[in-house]
């Protein structure tokens, strides 16, 4: 089954981890994808390598999500060479972790620059695209500290919180065009990221889920072929969050 094909995507942040995972996932639905990353280099080449190896086409670009400038340039760039936008995945982000008292103005700016900022640039960029063709799915990664909050992760709930209020917001704003803007609140998914923290801290987390474990990158990219599909084609402006439970 082919639930994306003849579709183009544009997913940010997808040179590894959940971005890549999507863009497999896609690729694997018969989309043609146009992925990012802040820098190019060989770990890009070989996942444009390995998308193209399901037979689809795939180019990475190098940009960064949180400049407007580079995001209009890339929604200009994609255009020309795919001819079309379907599909936005805003997933490109970042942490860094800290108690309010010892948080730096510069760790709260970058985080709030690049989780959220960059939604609004690759969004304001891309509209201009879907309006013209009266359709388009966006797709915002927010997570379920978004939702909930978390001790430790001012700067980093505080942007993921407001992509679900942005994500509601466009879902009005360009619902009569027939686009849609939906956002994923991932729990507790096994990826670099999180492979840093201690065991310790992995178990403490695996006792607050029902479903006593992690996720994997593979399940949040199958609720994105969901938003991203027709399969989802009377929803928007909702947030699912795919956690086990943790945040119900």
């Amino acid at each position: 089954m082919s639930l994306l094909k003849n579709k183009v995507a544009i997913i940010t942040g997808a040179a590894r981890g959940i971005g890549k995972s999507i863009a497999l996932e896609f690729a694997k639905q018969g989309c043609d994808i146009a992925f990012t990353d802040i820098k190019k280099d060989e770990n890009m080449l070989n996942v444009e390598n390995e998308l193209k190896a399901l037979g689809i086409k795939a180019i990475g670009y190098e940009s960064n999500a949180a400049s407007f400038e580079d995001s209009e340039k890339l929604v200009e760039n994609v255009v020309a060479e795919f001819g079309r936008i379907d599909i936005l995945v805003n997933n490109a982000g970042i942490t860094r972790d800290n108690l309010l008292m010892r948080m730096s103005e510069q760790d709260w700016d970058l985080v709030i620059n690049i989780n959220l900022k960059s939604v609004f640039n690759l969004t304001h960029a891309v509209q201009k695209i879907m309006l013209k063709q009266r359709s388009g799915s966006i797709i915002n990664m927010s997570s379920v500290v978004g939702v909930s909050g978390n001790a430790g992760q001012a700067n980093y709930s505080a942007s993921k919180a407001g992509i679900i209020g942005f994500t509601k917001s466009i879902a009005q704003e360009l619902g009569s065009r027939n686009i849609r803007c939906n956002a994923i609140a991932p729990g507790f998914i096994i990826t670099d990221m999180t492979a840093k923290l201690s065991d310790d801290v992995r178990k403490d987390w695996e006792k607050k889920i029902p479903l006593r474990r992690g996720g994997i990158p593979e399940e949040v990219a199958k609720a994105c072929v969901f938003f991203a599909s027709d399969l989802s084609s009377y929803v928007s402006g909702q947030v699912l969050n795919v956690c086990g439970a943790m945040n119900c």
